[in-house]
């Protein structure tokens, strides 16, 4: 993440916010040649001092936790190109901004036990959030596709010990600058385009 203090040390509460809206990051794992990466939903909890997640038991991950691991959790928010033409001033560069959180702890494997709570709790949590439908739950499985899906994938916890983030979103610039540039950025190209001017416009304080 920029090593600008300036975008960097965001209000604790307003980066778990973040992270439980999205709901889904990049779990990364060093080794002693590339990293591991994994790519999954997750589900913070109320404290946001926990992450409750699965793996597929075949997952490089999965098998390195036997026991518990430090592990980062990355969640990425909107993101967009920001030409310099934008500011309205003479002398800038291009840039990149950008939202993202970061996760440390440690991934401890779950009792197998706790695996169908999890799921259950996962898909009610997501299905929650959709409007105008009745919530899948597992009891709309056969029982042949629910123990082949179980016996797939494995439980896992995530003991949240550090949380950094950067907003990164103009905040180095004066404010009508930083302005213009949110007026402008939707003409670019990134991720959430519409919620980058948002955050740009009403960029987060520093804690």
């Amino acid at each position: 993440m920029h090593p600008n203090p300036t975008f960097r040390q965001t209000d604790r509460d307003t980066a778990l916010a973040l992270v439980r809206a999205r709901s889904f990051g990049t779990l990364v794992l060093s080794t002693e040649g590339a990293p591991l990466l994994a790519h999954v939903p997750f589900l913070l909890s109320e404290s946001g001092t926990e992450a409750d997640l699965h793996l597929v038991r075949s997952n490089p991950i999965a098998r390195a936790c036997a026991a518990p691991q430090p592990v980062t959790l990355a969640v990425s928010g909107p993101d967009g190109y920001i030409s310099p033409d934008w500011y309205g001033i003479e002398d800038q560069v291009p840039t990149w901004n950008y939202v993202a959180v970061h996760l440390t702890g440690q991934l401890h494997p779950c009792p197998l036990a706790e695996l169908e709570p999890l799921l259950a709790a996962q898909s009610a949590a997501y299905e929650g959030r959709l409007p105008g439908k009745s919530p899948w739950t597992m009891d709309k499985m056969s029982a042949e596709t629910k123990a082949r899906f179980l016996r797939m994938i494995l439980p896992f916890r995530l003991e949240i010990g550090e949380v950094q983030s950067t907003f990164k979103l103009g905040q180095n610039k004066p404010e009508e600058v930083r302005l213009a540039a949110a007026d402008r950025v939707t003409e670019g190209f990134g991720s959430e385009l519409q919620a980058l001017a948002r955050d740009m416009r009403e960029p987060p304080a520093s804690q």
